[in-house]
C-alpha cells in the first residue's frame, strides 16, 4: 500500500480508484462503528441458513509505506451476538454453547497483506478462548469518500470475507444442529487520520 496523493482524492464510489496499489495515507485509521458490520451465517439442520452479527467490534487499522507495514487487528464482544431472536441468542451465549463467560471476546491479528488495485488478502490468527487459528479473508477495498459532515473527514471501506471451522476452536456443541462451517462477511469503515 503507498501513498499515492493523485488516486487518494477519490470522493466518489470506490471502483473511482483503480491503482496498482491501496491509495491510503500513512497512519492509524480508526474504525467507524456506525457503519461497519461483523456479520455471519451457519447452516441449521444442513437445510438452512441462520444469519446473525455482532454488534459490538472494535478494529484499528494501521497503514505504513508498503503492504508489508499494514496491521490490522479487531476484538468482537461475543456476548453481542444478534441472530434476530432473543431466547435463542440467550441459548447460544449459555455455558452449553457459546460460554460467554469463559470466552468472553474474539481477537484477530493480521500477519501478511497482500495484493493491488481493489482486490487484497489479508492473513492472520483469530483467537477464541485460548485456541489460536489461521484465518485468512479475501478483502476487497471499496475506495475512499469523504462524509458530507463538518469535520468527518474521509473514509475507506472494505468488504472482507472468509470462513471458520467451530471445531477448529473447540466449538463444536450440536452436532447435526448447527454446522461446523460459519461464513463471515465484515462490512468495515475506517476513518482517516487526522493531518498533524
Amino acid at each position: 500500500m503507498t501513498n499515492d496523493s493523485a488516486t487518494a482524492t477519490a470522493t466518489g464510489p470506490a471502483r473511482a480508484v483503480a491503482s496498482a496499489a491501496l491509495p491510503l495515507p500513512s497512519g492509524r485509521w480508526e474504525l467507524d462503528p456506525l457503519h461497519s458490520a461483523v456479520n455471519f451465517t451457519i447452516r441449521h439442520l444442513g437445510i438452512a441458513k441462520v444469519r446473525g452479527r455482532f454488534s459490538k467490534v472494535e478494529a484499528d487499522l494501521y497503514v505504513g509505506e508498503t503492504a508489508e507495514d499494514v496491521r490490522v487487528s479487531a476484538t468482537i464482544d461475543l456476548a453481542s451476538i444478534d441472530t434476530g431472536n432473543a431466547d435463542r441468542d440467550a441459548h447460544v451465549r449459555a455455558s452449553d454453547l457459546l460460554d460467554v463467560e469463559k470466552r468472553p471476546t474474539m481477537t484477530y491479528r493480521s500477519t501478511r497483506v497482500s495484493g493491488e488495485g481493489v482486490d487484497w488478502t489479508l492473513e492472520g490468527e483469530l483467537t477464541i478462548g485460548g485456541v489460536t487459528r489461521p484465518v485468512p479473508l479475501a478483502v476487497e477495498f471499496g475506495g475512499l469518500a469523504e462524509l458530507p459532515v463538518e469535520g468527518a473527514g474521509r473514509h475507506a471501506g472494505f468488504e472482507a470475507r472468509g470462513e471458520i471451522r467451530r471445531g477448529d476452536f473447540g466449538l463444536d456443541f450440536a452436532p447435526g444442529l448447527l454446522g461446523d462451517v460459519v461464513k463471515i462477511q465484515l462490512d468495515m469503515q475506517f476513518v482517516e487520520p487526522k493531518a498533524a
